[in-house]
């Protein structure tokens, strides 16, 4: 397998001292390059006649890779290492999101209205009128990142306190690229009926609920209960928000090939929650030919150990991964590293489309292929066509809750997902770009947009 891209994940700041004489900073920036280390900001810390102190931040692909480069510069004469830094690790402590009031107190008069005795009038207005807690309180702005630990990442069954960095990165992405109030809910509980009974009994302070590394098939009975007994909007991320992007990137991907959804062969291997909600997304967008795989291979009605959700997506043909991509157009990877090989690709039909989503690592690595795709995309940040359900959720939050939709609709995914797609213009496209970046302002906008005007259409927006 081809080694992974250095990258800021695994970023580390290396302090140390040397005599300040010409050359020394170079035998440094050397040894880090020589392993393939990518050298980001140096900054000089203190300097005399005779030493310099200095901290430079490098980026590794892997923890084993910044042991190496850290063990490299540390051998070498006259350099002394004072300290090194795991920037991850840093960017950490203390947790990432905080609570900020949004009116200050200054004085008497604004403890008086903001809390006891003048709060109690909103109080009453709110128990006579219940739909004022939407104009009077947080609620309108505010989504809870619900999870049980069960499905982390690609780390598996980490439990509520491993899983609570990731949701509050969550509520970070919240803030930033939906101006959302977004909180963390670890439950410590990986029961269905406790989760639903515990979402459903915290609902009254929150606008909308995003599920999250919640492992299937369980999400999909959590979900669909609680859309059920909420009147507040329910949305499964590793579901839809997988599902809308991938079908933004499609839409694109498709133009460059000039291949239509009706017609293209999809193969989609792994069929937990992201790869079910991608084949049923699909098939609402006109896909007419999907086979889903899962580690034993094609969901073929023939075997007798698939969920019900892996039966309803069951196929008659029978076999392997391998087997499935024989003059397929496209391969959708929601899976493992390494599952994809060169070979197998290379069985594909031509102007193969191939986004292999797995992370930190993809299904295949996209310098293997570099030759045999016509469009190739990864969920990773380091190659081009990053599939980040980070262009989804926001939007569809914040649309949401302008609206005060209900619930979300399979015509809110579609629309979402044309959203995005269209944002990069016809005259744009290229092999390399088939997906907005992350960082796209407009992304939200229009995301939030076309979810509004959905929801009106389906009846579920309440304003």
């Amino acid at each position: 397998m081809t080694d992974l891209t250095p990258n800021s994940s695994f970023s580390l700041t290396i302090r140390f001292q040397n005599p300040n004489r010409p050359g020394m900073l170079a035998s440094v920036t050397q040894a880090i390059s020589t392993l393939g280390g990518s050298i980001g900001q140096i900054d000089l810390i203190e300097q005399t006649r005779k030493f310099s102190l200095r901290e430079i931040n490098v980026d590794a692909a892997s923890t084993e890779h910044a042991e190496a480069i850290v063990t490299a510069v540390k051998a070498l004469p006259e350099i002394k290492v004072i300290n090194v830094y795991d920037r991850t690790f840093n960017l950490h402590r203390g947790g990432k999101i905080s609570v900020e009031s949004r009116i200050p107190l200054k004085g008497q008069a604004d403890l008086a209205m903001a809390y006891t005795p003048g709060v109690g009038r909103i109080c009453a207005a709110i128990a006579e009128d219940p739909e004022q807690v939407y104009n009077l309180t947080i609620k309108q702005n505010t989504v809870a990142i619900v999870t049980d630990g069960s499905a982390v990442l690609g780390l598996g069954n980490l439990g509520p306190e491993a899983a609570l960095p990731v949701m509050e990165g969550k509520a970070m992405l919240f803030k930033e690229f939906g101006k959302l109030d977004a909180f963390p809910i670890c439950l410590a509980t990986q029961d269905t009926d406790e989760i639903v009974e515990t979402v459903k009994r915290i609902a009254p302070v929150f606008g909308g609920v995003n599920l999250e590394d919640i492992a299937a098939p369980r999400c999909f009975e959590i979900e669909s209960r609680l859309q059920r007994e909420l009147n507040i909007p329910v949305f499964h991320d590793d579901q839809h928000g997988t599902a809308i992007v991938t079908l933004a990137a499609l839409i694109n991907a498709l133009k460059v090939v000039h291949k239509s959804m009706a017609e293209v062969r999809i193969v989609i291997n792994g069929a937990g929650a992201a790869g079910v909600a991608i084949a049923r997304l699909l098939t609402k967008a006109g896909a007419n030919h999907i086979t889903l795989c899962d580690s034993k291979g094609i969901l073929s009605h023939s075997r007798t150990d698939l969920t019900e959700q892996k039966r309803e997506l069951a196929v008659e043909l029978c076999g392997s991964l391998a087997d499935a991509l024989v003059d397929s157009d496209i391969f959708l990877g929601v899976s493992g590293p390494g599952v994809l090989t060169p070979e197998m690709v290379r069985t594909m039909a031509a102007d193969r489309i191939v986004m292999a989503m797995a992370n930190p690592i993809p299904e295949i690595q996209p310098e293997l292929v570099a030759n045999d795709v016509a469009v190739m995309a990864t969920g990773r940040s380091d190659y081009p066509n990053q599939i980040n359900n980070v262009l989804a959720f926001p939007g569809m939050f914040r649309g949401a809750l302008d609206c005060r939709a209900s619930t979300f609709t399979t015509s809110m995914y579609l629309g979402a997902a044309e959203a995005i797609a269209d944002l990069i213009k016809p005259s744009d496209l290229t092999p390399d770009y088939i997906i907005p970046s992350v960082f796209d302002e407009r992304v939200a906008t229009v995301v939030s947009a076309a979810v509004q005007r959905a929801a009106r259409q389906d009846g579920v927006a309440g304003s």
